[in-house]
């Protein structure tokens, strides 16, 4: 099949295009040329956010499956629907766990779980292009299929409760300063290795069946904050980590931009049930546990000290957290 990816090197997109391609698909790459497309793929240079460039880039191209990973807002989608609507087999959207309600009605969380993250403007305009497209699936036949990732990582990322696409956190650690968790540490969280996620996504590709259907793809293997903090720290060589384990209510009260991410997401039991994407992907299951993943990310960490950087925002925020709470209680 010729699978056009909007958004293909990205964190989660890497390794499913990898997959296809591996598969023996045809890969195609939406660009701005500003990230290099692997020699394999296809690159079709345009701002995918502008319909007459992408109509123009697109001329001759007919995908038969699109992907869209960099879907954010109603026009991202809207432009989709305008180019491909009558031309393809399957369009499939990758939305986000973060659009159901939180905190979360029923454990574990299946596709049932009501959408409205009332915290997070993230989840929010994921739900909406979740609802559009859902309106013109129903209205016009447009041929979806929604996919919903949880906190997906790969060996460039450490994930943590800020923001995990940096080696922020690891470098923190590191040098012995202090990092934060909600509440006590004890909130269960699900951390899906990317080359596990591209199994289930390969999967739905092209699937007949997964037309007008909703997937959560994520692992198996259910941690706690602490214990994903404790594996890091271990991967690292870090003996005594200086852990804050600060109340979320705390937290967002004063460094408000933590509120979305950790009420609409992190602070809330992530605990999934994947018994809908196993029904249609037999072979999917988590084959990469967290202790293997992080020692991967340590690894390459260690191999590419040039490429890892530290996000001075996140950083300050850090220490921003540290400083507050520690003077709040001397």
């Amino acid at each position: 099949m010729r699978i056009l990816f909007i958004g293909g090197t990205g964190n989660i997109s890497t390794d499913c295009a990898a997959l296809l391609h591996a598969r023996g698909h045809e890969i195609i790459v939406v660009t701005r040329g500003r990230s290099a497309v692997p020699s394999g793929y296809r690159a079709v240079v345009a701002d995918r956010k502008d319909l007459a460039a992408m109509r123009a880039a697109l001329a001759g191209v007919e995908p038969e499956v699109v992907v869209n990973f960099l879907g954010y807002d109603l026009g991202d989608v809207a432009v989709d629907f305008e180019l491909f609507q009558g031309r393809l087999r399957q369009y499939i959207f990758i939305s986000t766990t973060a659009a159901y309600v939180k905190p979360p009605r029923n454990l574990p969380v299946t596709e049932d779980e009501p959408l409205g993250n009332p915290f997070w403007d993230y989840g929010q305009k994921k739900e909406q292009c979740e609802r559009w497209l859902c309106d013109r699936r129903d209205r016009d036949g447009f041929p979806l299929t929604i996919v919903r990732p949880s906190h997906t990582y790969s060996p460039r990322w450490f994930p943590n409760i800020v923001a995990s696409a940096s080696c922020t956190l690891a470098a923190r650690l590191e040098a012995g300063k202090p990092v934060f968790l909600p509440d006590d540490g004890e909130g269960l969280w699900t951390l899906t290795a990317t080359s596990d996620f591209a199994v289930g996504f390969a999967g739905l590709v092209g699937n007949e069946r997964a037309l007008g259907e909703a997937f959560q793809i994520t692992g198996d293997e259910v941690l706690t904050w602490n214990r994903i903090l404790a594996e890091t720290a271990d991967a690292l060589g870090v003996k005594s980590p200086q852990i804050l384990r600060i109340p979320t209510d705390w937290l967002c009260a004063r460094f408000s931009e933590l509120t979305g991410p950790l009420k609409g997401d992190k602070a809330c039991p992530g605990v999934f049930d994947n018994s809908k994407i196993k029904r249609f992907v037999p072979d999917f299951r988590t084959r990469k546990p967290f202790r293997e993943g992080i020692h991967e990310s340590v690894a390459w960490y260690r191999a590419h000290p040039d490429q890892c950087t530290v996000n001075t925002a996140y950083d300050r925020l850090f220490d921003d957290v540290a400083t507050a709470w520690r003077a709040e209680r001397l």
